[in-house]
């Protein structure tokens, strides 16, 4: 993963920080997804949200990412896993792509592990995001 600065809203930690401790207090307290996200929120910087910079991916933001090998463009709104829908857009927080987008800005490129080896993704764009629409109760 990159090495930026990530910020994260107080909501957004508070319902994430929530989640996690349902999955963990269950049989899937090993997934490796939620070691990531677990991670992901420790070094995340937490910010009121109407402080959060409007360019920063937060839940239930839109996102228009670039594979920086392929060139392939994808849009997706992250949302938690029970919303989750990628053939609708709606990309689950927990999923690798999901987790490693989090809290990164616009301009950000984000590396991950994936079994074929590295993948790198550029943030292109964030064309909505809540906290920025004056939505604070997605």
């Amino acid at each position: 993963m990159s090495q930026r600065q990530i910020f994260i809203t107080r909501q957004d930690r508070e319902r994430l920080g929530n989640m996690l401790d349902e999955a963990l207090s269950g049989k899937n307290r090993d997934a490796t997804f939620l070691k990531e996200l677990s991670r992901e929120l420790s070094i995340a910087h937490t910010v009121e949200p109407k402080e959060v910079p409007a360019d920063v991916v937060t839940m239930n933001s839109r996102v228009v990412l670039q594979d920086v090998e392929s060139g392939e463009r994808m849009e997706y709104t992250l949302v938690f896993p029970e919303q989750a829908d990628v053939a609708q857009g709606r990309l689950s927080v927990v999923s690798p792509i999901g987790t490693a987008i989090l809290g990164y800005a616009k301009g950000d490129v984000i590396v991950w592990q994936t079994p074929g080896g590295p993948r790198r993704i550029r943030i292109e764009a964030v064309p909505y995001q809540p906290e920025a629409a004056g939505d604070f109760n997605l």
